[in-house]
């Protein structure tokens, strides 16, 4: 599928050529001139007979003040923003953050605290926890720690794990999920206090 959308791209190059030059009425000659490309060799790119490089579409670019990706017509960029639908079950709102399927999803997380005692999991992966409001508690093997919003932290799911809200608030937070092997490395610095 990609490859053939290179060659529909690389196909058209050559006749987007020719349409510009002819619009602005500039002569095969002429563009020769302006660029240092051979006439001989601008006819065959226009016709599809020689392939377009960036060492020829670099200086037709500049002769005829465009940007480069115009003359290669190249597809525009979709919208970028995610725009997942919230779900909600038991308390917890999870937000996707990610479209596309793969090692890495983000989600944002909004607990409401529980009523029932923690309850451990394992499962393949890693998971990185950013707190955005609140306080989160975490259990992870033996430790049992508390979070509050700026704090982060990792650690390997196959360990037993388990985190909620911690005070008796909800608590809002990011998380990465990930593959094993396909870690996220990011780590919170020290916090400096003022004072």
């Amino acid at each position: 599928m990609i490859d053939d959308d290179y060659a529909r791209v690389l196909s058209d190059v050559g006749p987007g050529l020719r349409r510009l030059r002819q619009e602005r009425g500039v002569t095969l000659a002429a563009l020769a001139a302006s660029t240092g490309i051979s006439v001989s060799t601008l006819s065959r790119l226009e016709s599809g007979g020689r392939k377009a490089t960036l060492e020829l579409l670099l200086p037709l670019a500049h002769a005829h003040q465009v940007p480069l990706d115009e003359l290669v017509g190249a597809p525009e960029v979709g919208d970028p923003r995610v725009r997942a639908t919230p779900r909600s079950h038991d308390g917890l709102t999870v937000l996707p953050l990610t479209r596309q399927p793969g090692a890495l999803q983000a989600f944002r997380l909004v607990m409401e605290p529980a009523t029932g005692p923690p309850e451990p999991r394992t499962h393949e992966g890693y998971e990185w926890l950013y707190v955005l409001s609140g306080r989160l508690r975490l259990l992870v093997a033996d430790r049992d720690v508390e979070l509050r919003a700026g704090e982060a932290a990792e650690f390997d799911t196959r360990l037993p794990h388990w985190f909620g809200p911690a005070g008796g608030r909800p608590v809002e937070l990011i998380s990465l999920f990930g593959r094993q092997g396909e870690r996220m490395h990011v780590r919170a610095g020290p916090r400096h206090r003022v004072g």
